[in-house]
């Protein structure tokens, strides 16, 4: 098998001409038939017994040819891409065959899609915006309000009526028309009043009854609602069991310490600063290496081919219905729950692919652009940790990944970090109201937003969704 030729004919297409020898192609033939022949018959032979011979004279010297082109094409292809130095990015197209025989061999050809030369614009020294991580004293109060909550307790009133805040058992049955309806009964059902959990005007109803008492709610289902109680006047019979509310700890040094190693409630309070300002500032330089992404990608520069953009789509389409299906549901029926048409999900997704596959190309341009290798150690490193995470030895992680994958992706993981380690971080922009010249703004006019940037997606860890396909594979 070699290379005949690979000329470049257009912006990212080559017309690749390749040739398979004579003796590799009887030997694909032979292979072909050896497959076969357990399921041809011919009459004076016993069914899968008949030589290759007389199948040939029976059924013509070509009968096997395709078969064997499918054998051998693989490897051919891959040899003259290596060959040539091309990176294919689709899978070969327009075939011309030329000659396809026993003494000749095979000579063919065909045209490929390759990877694109990008330029960056730059890579180092990226701007983004970068929120400031500061904790307000609201915020402090309230996530200390939230502690209590979660550490109060039920206790029963029986003294005194419903009211807003309680949690009430009730049971209760619809009626539309003095027919009761599906779904409208349940008994010692708990609603918390004020929670918004039921139609408009069903909680207000029951602050002023008391234990035992049986009474009517009358409420109109919204226009937005199930077809059949759309718009439609209901009454419930109600009758209510139990009245309860939450009583809170007191923020006192006894609680602080319940919470953890705290002896105070300044303790606490600076501590659950300390929290706050931990997630503030991770939430901050996650989207600042999102925005610093999204400025590498928007600096590539260069003819991507479609193919790549739609090639990327649907792995990420397929991708995602693996994961719901996972789940127990069928990609269709997520999307109908989740009220959205597949025509949108599968456009969200492309604009995710035309991000993953500019970053693929940036980095990879980044890598060759730094010279950048993984160390031997590194290497190790990675293999170590990935055994650990998958339980298996290193020697197996090392069957499953190839050396050259896990250096390539480390390679990558460093260029990551090397634009944003590089990036500087501006302030936000501040929020200003629109307004003319010399001139008040007008009443109702709301200030202007600047739009957020896309979310681009992290850099993949390859390896290891490499070794989980694999592992698999050999199972």
């Amino acid at each position: 098998m070699s290379l005949v030729s690979a000329n470049k004919t257009e912006t990212n297409t080559y017309a690749v001409e390749i040739a398979i020898a004579a003796e590799d192609f009887r030997a694909a033939v032979q292979q072909a038939y050896l497959k076969q022949r357990k399921s041809i018959q011919i009459p004076g032979f016993r069914k899968g017994k008949a030589p290759l011979m007389m199948i040939e004279k029976l059924y013509g010297k070509e009968v096997f040819f395709e078969d064997a082109l499918d054998i051998v094409f693989p490897e051919a292809v891959q040899a003259a891409y290596e060959e040539a130095g091309i990176v294919p990015v689709d899978q070969p197209r327009d075939f011309d065959v030329k000659t396809m025989s026993k003494e000749e061999g095979v000579v063919m050809s065909f045209n490929v899609t390759v990877k694109p030369e990008i330029t960056l614009k730059a890579y180092k020294g990226l701007t983004a915006e970068k929120a400031d991580s500061k904790v307000t004293k609201e915020e402090i109060d309230h996530e200390i309000e939230h502690m209590l909550d979660r550490g109060a307790r039920i206790v029963n009133v029986d003294d005194r009526a419903a009211k807003d805040g309680d949690i009430t058992v009730i049971d209760f049955e619809g009626f539309v028309d003095g027919v009761a309806f599906d779904g409208g009964k349940a008994e010692k059902y708990e609603l918390t009043i004020g929670s918004g959990s039921f139609i408009p005007g069903f909680e207000e109803q029951i602050i002023g009854h008391s234990i035992g008492e049986e009474f009517d709610v009358n409420v109109t289902f919204p226009e937005a609602y199930a077809p059949e109680l759309a718009s439609k006047a209901a009454v419930f019979k109600i009758k209510l069991h139990e009245i309860k509310v939450k009583e809170l700890p007191e923020l006192d040094d006894e609680f602080a310490k319940d919470m953890g190693e705290y002896e105070t409630v300044d303790e606490l309070k600076k501590g659950v600063e300390e929290d706050i300002l931990k997630r503030k500032q991770d939430s901050a330089q996650h989207a600042f290496e999102d925005a610093v992404i999204d400025a590498l990608c928007q600096n590539v520069e260069g003819e991507i081919p479609e193919c790549m953009y739609d090639n990327k789509a649907k792995e990420n389409v397929d991708s995602f219905a693996q994961r719901v299906g996972q789940q127990g549901i069928d990609l269709d029926t997520y999307l109908m729950y989740m009220g959205m048409d597949k025509a949108t999900f599968e456009g969200q997704m492309r604009e995710r692919a035309v991000a993953d596959v500019k970053l693929e190309l940036a980095v990879e341009k980044i890598v060759e652009l730094e010279s950048l290798k993984a160390s031997d150690e590194a290497v190790a490193d990675e293999y170590a940790k990935m055994a650990e995470m998958y339980q298996l030895d290193v020697e197996k992680i090392k069957e499953l990944v190839p050396e050259a994958t896990v250096a390539a992706e480390l390679a990558r993981q460093d260029a990551i970090k090397l634009v944003i380690d590089s990036a500087k971080a501006k302030k936000p922009a501040a929020k200003r109201a629109t307004k003319k010249k010399e001139a008040a703004p007008a009443e109702g006019e709301e200030a202007a937003e600047e739009a957020k940037p896309a979310k681009k997606p992290a850099a993949k860890k390859t390896t290891k969704k490499a070794a989980e396909k694999k592992e698999e594979a050999a199972e």
